[in-house]
């Protein structure tokens, strides 16, 4: 390991906001903030672009940065810590186990910025918008919350938007550049490193905002093997 990620791991051992793997933190979150305000969350936030633009932008609404890499969390952490924005925290832990930090309804909005793709198939379950994930969402969002994917993979767009279908889930927006859009929501201007890095080559940034059901009706397995022939699926998507 690198002396600049030892020193950021020793330093943010000391960030009075960030809490890694803490315990007894469901339903506490309001005394940490010593607000009740929404309480929102970044997954996979990578270095807190979103997490401290969101809470510059809406200082009414507190934000939570979530990610395992404590070398990333320490960016946007220190900034906040320099710029005295005190509406946003970091929480390092596995989002696996989100549900274990927050309880039921605790949570309003929820924004997936630029997360891994996992473009393997084999992983298809580890993507951020697979019903796995989206279970632990509703365990601990509030009844119609909503859910941010932006994401320059055109494969995860997709696929969200077949799970979107598969699911009927509650689809709000759709955009398939939001580099094409005029009047872009202020929310949707805030850039990050890694869409700047443009890894997927795609030229294109993709939005959807859904929200869950009431129920999961569908069959996990059933849904599992469609993604057997996957790319087919994603194919007839993009042409419809």
């Amino acid at each position: 390991m690198g002396q600049k990620k030892l020193l950021r791991f020793k330093e943010i051992n000391s960030f009075k906001n960030v809490l890694q793997y803490p315990n007894n933190m469901r339903g506490q979150w309001k005394y940490f903030f010593k607000n009740n305000h929404p309480i929102n969350l970044e997954l996979a936030c990578g270095k807190g672009e979103y997490t401290v633009g969101l809470a510059l932008m809406h200082p009414e609404k507190n934000y939570i940065g979530v990610d395992i890499k404590g070398n990333r969390l320490w960016a946007g952490a220190k900034k906040c810590l320099d710029k005295n924005i005190t509406n946003a925290a970091f929480l390092r832990t596995q989002i696996g186990k989100i549900n274990d930090y927050f309880e039921p309804c605790e949570v309003h909005e929820i924004w997936i910025t630029f997360p891994d793709p996992q473009l393997r198939k084999s992983k298809a379950n580890k993507r951020l918008t697979h019903p796995k994930f989206l279970r632990l969402y509703k365990q601990i969002q509030k009844p119609g919350g909503l859910i941010h994917l932006k994401t320059d993979s055109p494969d995860l767009y997709y696929f969200t938007k077949l799970v979107i279908d598969y699911y009927g889930l509650n689809m709000i927006s759709d955009i398939d550049n939001v580099y094409k859009i005029k009047n872009l929501m202020p929310e949707l201007n805030i850039s990050t490193h890694y869409e700047n890095l443009d890894i997927a080559k795609s030229k294109s940034v993709f939005y959807l905002c859904f929200t869950l059901p009431e129920v999961f009706s569908a069959d996990d397995e059933i849904f599992s093997n469609s993604l057997k022939n996957e790319e087919l699926n994603l194919n007839e998507t993009r042409t419809n």
